[in-house]
């Protein structure tokens, strides 16, 4: 802020414009992704293909988007204009996503899942139904206090454990898809706050609340 003396003797404030400009650009878009030696991207107009040593995927591009490579394993998310609110939100969304897309097809993302409750178990067996409607031919068979087992197939795309009778661990190369089906496996019995019984995806925790006595 620089303040100026007038003719009159009077103090005027006179703001600097540099604040403003900094507002208009995306916090997160603007930083620089690093990626390993072993990934190879190749953008094109619409979207950028990525390869590692987990597969290969993409992830597409608005025509508005810019991807540079300023440095070797160097890559720069930019916009054609960051004044415009609708490219500056997805600048932000298209570097995160391409950071998630290179993060999983060099290491992969994986979730654990704890059933908490008595007599709450899980196994993971083989699906009867084979490999029909987009599963790998496992299912998971979960006691979760009902008068009936859950079981939930799992789909093609995730690799799933069960290393003790009361949790899970998921993976997947597309943290997405990875989130939907930890969340769908929830469902079944959401955790619920008097007792603090349910399906807990990795360090979630909730507020116990006490029963309101009469």
């Amino acid at each position: 802020m620089m303040i100026l003396r007038s003719q009159l003797g009077q103090t005027a404030r006179c703001f600097s414009s540099t604040a403003l400009a900094r507002a208009h650009v995306s916090h997160i878009g603007r930083e620089p992704i690093r990626f390993p030696e072993n990934v190879t991207l190749t953008p094109t107009p619409t979207a950028l293909s990525i390869t590692g040593p987990l597969g290969t995927t993409s992830v597409p591009l608005e025509p508005y988007m810019k991807i540079d490579f300023p440095e070797n394993n160097v890559m720069a998310v930019t916009v054609q204009d960051a004044e415009v609110k609708v490219q500056r939100q997805m600048w932000g969304t298209t570097r995160t996503l391409i950071f998630n897309a290179i993060t999983g097809m060099t290491e992969g993302f994986s979730v654990p899942l704890y059933l908490v409750g008595v007599g709450y178990r899980v196994a993971l067996e083989e699906d009867p139904r084979g490999k029909t409607n987009g599963g790998n031919g496992q299912r998971l068979n979960m006691k979760l206090g009902y008068s009936h087992s859950v079981f939930v197939p799992i789909p093609t795309h995730i690799k799933c454990e069960v290393p003790t009778a009361t949790k899970i661990v998921l993976e997947c190369t597309d943290k997405h898809q990875l989130g939907l089906f930890a969340a769908k496996v929830r469902s079944y019995r959401k955790p619920e706050p008097y007792k603090g019984k349910g399906i807990f995806i990795g360090n979630e925790q909730i507020r116990i609340k006490s029963v309101k006595k009469k």
